[in-house]
This record gives structure tokens, C-alpha cells and sequence, in this order.
């Protein structure tokens, strides 16, 4: 299948490593192009130049007001044209309700939401009739995972956003998806996994309840971001789509 992204042009924010490099990856490797962003900017030129000649490596910080349109300019000063974004960020820290204090609780809202948000607007305002507003969230969405109170916060509330946005940018042809990731085989899930104090049970535990009985790859979750940020998913916006081998149980 021609996915169609040959030339177009997007902005895939947190993506010097996991989820969101995967989706540049895959984004790249099939015709698109791509400025792609990381808080550090040694690494964020480095992520670009093993994507090659189509991507653009830029340090910006989600929480920074004014990265969002200095991203779209970005995007249309080196490729001339701007066609969608990808808003994934790293997650916000472990913690419990109890434990988790105020300033991270602000620093998390900044960043993972308010930066988010900050994005979506900003690309909104630029983007016309077959542009696309992705979202990599959680499966949190959903369901609580233990031990992540701050994500299990915000990520629902980003979702409501998102489904909100989508209303909105429908009559002007421009779509809004969401990407409900799980158990993926990165560094961020390998970190939580050794919290337990046995990294290796605790992998074995949520893949026994796993229907396909296995964390799934870097490269599974990009496949699914490219094809629902391109044009061969032009009818799909509004919906939060699981990448979780079955995890999810409800309807």
C-alpha cells in the first residue's frame, strides 16, 4: 500500500529515542520528511542524521511557549510546507497519589499537557485542508496503570482534548488521532519495569496478560503512527487507537 507521505512534512516532537524516533523512522523511510525535536541538541542532530537527508534535528522544550510556532517555521523554512505533527513527550515521573509532590505535578503539566495543547493550537492554525494532529498518550487513557498517578491524570485529560479538537478541525478537513501505547519494548518501559526491584518478573507478568503474549517494538508502534498520520487514513480522526497487543479488554 502507498501510504501517500512521499514529501510531506511533519513535526514529531520527543523524538530523539523511543516511541517518537520510531515514528520519525518509519515516517522517513516512506517518502515523508521530518523536523524532529528533543530537549538536548547534540542528540536531536543526531537522531536526524541517522534518519538521513529528510529530517532536521532541533532542541526545543515542550513546556516553552514560544516553541510552537518556531517548529511550523521550522518545518516550512527546510521543507516548504508543513502537513502535521506528532506530539509525543517522555513520561512524567513514577509516583503515588500521596507521594508525588507539587512541583512535579506543575512541571508534568507544563510539559505533557500544556505543551501539548500549546502544539495542537499552533498547528491548527497552520495546517489546511488534509492536515493531521497526532497525539502519542497512554493506555492510561483507559485504565490506571499503578504507579504512574501523574500520567494517569493527564493523559485522560489530553484524550478529552484531543476528542474535543477533532470536532472543531473536521469541517476544515484536518484530522486529530491519539495513539494509546502499552507495553513497547523502550527504554522508558524497561525503566518502569525495573522499579519493581526484578525487571524480568515484572516483564513476564504483563506479558502473561498480554493476549499476544509479548512487549511489542519500536518499529510496530511507528508502522501504526505513519499510516494514521497519512493520508491513507483520511477518514479516521477523533479516535484513540490502542497499540497494546490486546491488553485492552473493553469494547
Amino acid at each position: 500500500m502507498d501510504l501517500g507521505l512521499k514529501d510531506r512534512v511533519y513535526v514529531v516532537t520527543g523524538a530523539t529515542r523511543g516511541l517518537g524516533f520510531a515514528a520519525a523512522r518509519e515516517l522517513t523511510a516512506d517518502g515523508a520528511r521530518v523536523v524532529l525535536t528533543g530537549r538536548d541538541a547534540k542528540r536531536a542532530a543526531d537522531a536526524a542524521a541517522e534518519l538521513g537527508p529528510n529530517a532536521v534535528g532541533v532542541a526545543a522544550d515542550n513546556s516553552d511557549p514560544d516553541v510552537a510556532a518556531r517548529l511550523v517555521a521550522t518545518a516550512r523554512d527546510r521543507f516548504g510546507r508543513f502537513d502535521g505533527v506528532l506530539i509525543s513527550v517522555g513520561g512524567p515521573p513514577p509516583g503515588t497519589a500521596a507521594g508525588n509532590t507539587d512541583e512535579q505535578w506543575t512541571a508534568a503539566f507544563e510539559t505533557v499537557f500544556l505543551g501539548a495543547v500549546r502544539l495542537a493550537r499552533a498547528a491548527a492554525a497552520e495546517l489546511g485542508e488534509g492536515g493531521v494532529i497526532g497525539f502519542v498518550l497512554s493506555g492510561s487513557v483507559h485504565e490506571p496503570i499503578p504507579g504512574l498517578t501523574i500520567s494517569n491524570g493527564l493523559r485522560p485529560g489530553l484524550a478529552g482534548f484531543a476528542k474535543s479538537l477533532s470536532v472543531e478541525l473536521g469541517p476544515r478537513g484536518i484530522r486529530v488521532v491519539g495513539l494509546l501505547p502499552a507495553r513497547i519494548d523502550t527504554d522508558r518501559v524497561r525503566e518502569l519495569d525495573a522499579l519493581s526491584g526484578d525487571a524480568d518478573a515484572a516483564r513476564a507478568g504483563h506479558e502473561s496478560r498480554i493476549p499476544l503474549r509479548r512487549y511489542g517494538t519500536p518499529p510496530e508502534f511507528g508502522r501504526t503512527a505513519a499510516f494514521l498520520l497519512s493520508p491513507a487514513a483520511s477518514y479516521l480522526t477523533g479516535v484513540m487507537l490502542p497499540v497494546d497487543g490486546g491488553a485492552r479488554h473493553g469494547f
